[in-house]
């Protein structure tokens, strides 16, 4: 019998993250996150539009963007929830205690998306993409005020392998049978 691969628990998690990206309705940054604990899924969530709001990819266009807001507001126009907020959001409606957790992600989180983070207690963040503006000086801002969180980080890219895997195993029927009934 051929040996049977199995991914690691961090390549599971940020190809689920990956997954829950897939759901976005930003058109700008597709992006997914899921916070673990213990190898458990605690939450996930995708950028996206509040409960009721139009979303941009069902416009077809880019609602910040259509009204000309600055790079440097954008947040005060922009429709969607990040990825991470939206993960931790969920928890806090579910009444999920996030304390302790890892939080996988496709892009590394925004200043404010981190400050939600690390007040929730995450530990660790583990991400694809890192984030990064037009304006250095903010980004620089983000990096130097996080340093004193003592939450890890980490990126993790996946490699050509790992992807193909997961892109075969989806591709064909997962629970069709491996070995012969007896």
């Amino acid at each position: 019998m051929q040996k049977i691969i199995r991914p690691s628990w961090d390549v599971y998690f940020l190809a689920l993250a990956k997954l829950a990206a897939s759901r976005a309705t930003c058109l700008s940054r597709p992006s997914g996150c899921v916070i673990v604990k213990d190898k458990q899924i605690l939450s996930t969530g995708y950028v996206g539009s509040m409960p009721g709001v139009t979303h941009c990819i069902d416009e077809g266009r880019c609602y910040r963007r259509s009204i000309g807001a600055a790079d440097a507001g954008k947040y005060d126009f922009c429709r969607s929830i990040h990825a991470e907020a939206n993960a931790v959001a969920l928890a806090a409606k579910a009444g999920v205690s996030l304390d302790g957790g890892t939080a996988y992600m496709t892009l590394f989180p925004c200043y404010t998306c981190t400050k939600l983070l690390v007040r929730a207690g995450i530990k660790e963040i583990v991400y694809e993409l890192s984030y990064a503006s037009k304006d250095k000086k903010r980004d620089k801002h983000w990096k130097e005020a996080y340093g004193g969180t003592g939450v890890k980080t980490r990126q993790l890219l996946l490699s050509e392998k790992e992807k193909n895997f997961f892109c075969e195993f989806i591709k064909n029927i997962t629970s069709e049978r491996r070995l012969e009934s007896r």
